[in-house]
Order: structure tokens, then sequence, then C-alpha cells
């Protein structure tokens, strides 16, 4: 499967991120700001459904102009620590500008106050395979057919 690398410019585009990035799995340490930059980004061990079921692969993640980051339940006291991030979503402002969440599993939240959405996501190494399939029993529950 050839690496993934694609671009976010708006709501649509960042929903598509998102669901390539649902389930990604990440240490508290590989999260970074660089306010001189403003730029915020993170690598991470993303969960790949377009390949063969059961693998993943190495990615990078950033977001440009990123003015302000605030975080809820983010142990950053616990570098080694383990996230699991569910979703990306946007909330528009003063257009095009908003904020842009990251929500993990546990309840921790990471915010970015945008300029407007400009991310993105890049593979940076060959796919492998887990036996740790991501699961959700309420989605799954919805999406079966009744009857």
């Amino acid at each position: 499967m050839t690496p993934l690398k694609l671009i976010a410019l708006d709501a649509d585009d960042l929903e598509i991120l998102s669901a390539h990035v649902q389930d990604a799995v990440l240490k508290v340490k590989d999260i970074v700001f660089l306010p001189t930059d403003n730029r915020f980004a993170l690598a991470m061990n993303r969960y790949d459904r377009s390949g063969s079921a059961g693998e993943r692969r190495q990615a990078i993640m950033h977001f440009e102009r990123v003015g302000v980051v605030r975080q809820r339940r983010i142990r950053r006291d616990a570098p080694e620590g383990i996230l699991n991030l569910l979703a990306i979503t946007f909330k528009p402002a003063e257009e095009p500008g908003g904020v842009i969440s990251l929500m993990f599993s546990g309840g921790g939240e990471i915010e970015l106050h945008v300029e407007c959405i400009e991310a993105r996501l890049t593979d940076t190494g060959s796919a492998w395979k887990t036996p740790n399939t991501p699961h959700h029993p309420a989605l799954d529950d919805e999406a079966r057919p009744e009857g």
C-alpha cells in the first residue's frame, strides 16, 4: 500500500483526516507545540483501515497557524503515557479561524486555536501487522442491521 499523504484546508478535509487517524496511538512525549513557528505536531502509529486488516503505520500529523493550545486530562508529567486518538473536530469562530479539537479516549482533549485550517498527515514508515484491532461496541451496534 502506498504511504498516505493528506492535507486538510477546510472542515470537510479535516473529517477525512480524522477518519484516517481514528484509533492512532501515541506517547505524550511525541506531542509538540512550536509557538514561534505557530505549529503543533504529533507522531503516531495510526491504524490503517485501507490496507489489510490489522496493520499500523507510523505517521506525522501537524497543524499550522496555531496560536493557542489548551489541554485537558493529558498527563504531560508522564511522557511515556499512551494516548488513543479518537477523533478530530472543528468549531468555527471568526472566519476562517476556529478551534480544532483532538479527542482521546479517557476524556483527554487538546484544543488548537487556529487562524485557519491547515493540517497535514504523512505516513513515515512501512505497515506492520498488529493483533490489536480497534473495537467500538456502541458504533458497531449502530451499524449492525436489525432483524
